[in-house]
């Protein structure tokens, strides 16, 4: 587990190799075909070497839940454990580990319609006024979900006007089906400062890479909206606006970084939350023999 750019997928493939680990990635954004540059998705010789389960499954205009992933990184842990090998669950998206740790809350599907109107009051009125009406529903989410992050904000809402019942009390119910495997939890987390300036260099690169190309076919493709969750990834809003015309380059580059920044910001809050995890730092030497050190033993005990 870690924060974006800590360095996951570098140990990951470390574990492969040494292991023979077969890696099942946890990042809601790898799962979109065609968006390779933006999400930071291992390139194809990579994932030859180490392949990646759920990565490239969905097209952007698709949904993909984490009900889904519990799903699937189900069938493929119980595939791997039947053929005598160690599943490794590796990536940032933190609800998708605290879905297949502690089970899903019964939370109602979807609702198009309500999610249109919600999205139509944020456009009148601004996401951080939803985020205000979502603290006189439902306090203690509010509080939780940052004010920057409308995908959270408009399901919490959508939840509770679907089912009358707010998501902290669904929360609150017995969600059932906990992981049933013995498990050990690494989190990768570099200095703080060091990883802005690697979210930093990283959104520059990705620019360098074709990052705005990526994005404009995306954008010219009928069947992309800006407002679906694939679009919600951070950058692409942002480079999308941009070509768009709502953005000025240098407001792209700064608008992307700190949208990156705060995805940081939420991973770390729900790393602090884990339990019985071992921090480690991937910027000081020999990092990845204590990982090594840790897995042999995790593995023959």
């Amino acid at each position: 587990m870690g924060p974006t750019a800590a360095g996951k997928t570098d140990a990951a493939i470390f574990l492969h190799e040494k292991y023979g680990c077969d890696i099942i990635s946890v990042d809601s954004a790898l799962v979109y075909r065609g968006m390779d540059i933006g999400t930071a998705k291992p390139d194809a010789e990579t994932l030859l070497r180490a392949p990646h389960e759920l990565v490239d499954i969905i097209d952007p205009w698709q949904s993909y839940s984490a009900a889904n992933f519990c799903a699937d990184a189900y069938k493929l842990m119980e595939k791997y454990q039947a053929s005598g090998n160690v599943p490794l669950l590796a990536g940032g998206t933190m609800m998708y580990y605290n879905s297949l740790q502690n089970g899903l809350s019964p939370l109602p599907d979807a609702d198009a319609e309500i999610r249109k109107i919600l999205t139509a009051q944020a456009e009148d009125k601004g996401w951080e006024y939803m985020h205000q009406n979502l603290g006189k529903i439902d306090p203690q989410s509010a509080a939780r979900i940052n004010k920057n992050d409308p995908q959270r904000i408009q399901r919490a809402l959508e939840v509770y006007h679907i089912s009358g019942k707010t998501m902290t009390a669904f929360y609150q119910e017995d969600q059932g089906n906990a992981l049933d495997y013995k498990v050990l939890k690494i989190i990768i987390a570099p200095d703080r400062a060091l990883l802005h300036k690697r979210i930093e260099q990283r959104f520059h690169l990705m620019l360098e890479q074709g990052f705005i190309q990526e994005v404009e076919g995306l954008k010219n493709n009928p069947k992309i909206q800006i407002d679906m969750p694939s679009m919600r990834c951070v950058g692409y809003r942002q480079v999308w606006q941009y070509l768009a015309g709502d953005l000025s380059y240098d407001d792209m580059i700064f608008k992307g970084i700190v949208a990156t920044r705060q995805l940081a910001k939420r991973q770390w809050t729900w790393l602090r939350k884990e339990q019985n995890a071992i921090w480690l730092d991937s910027t000081k030497e020999g990092y990845l023999a204590e990982i090594q050190q840790l897995t042999r033993d995790f593995i023959a005990a």
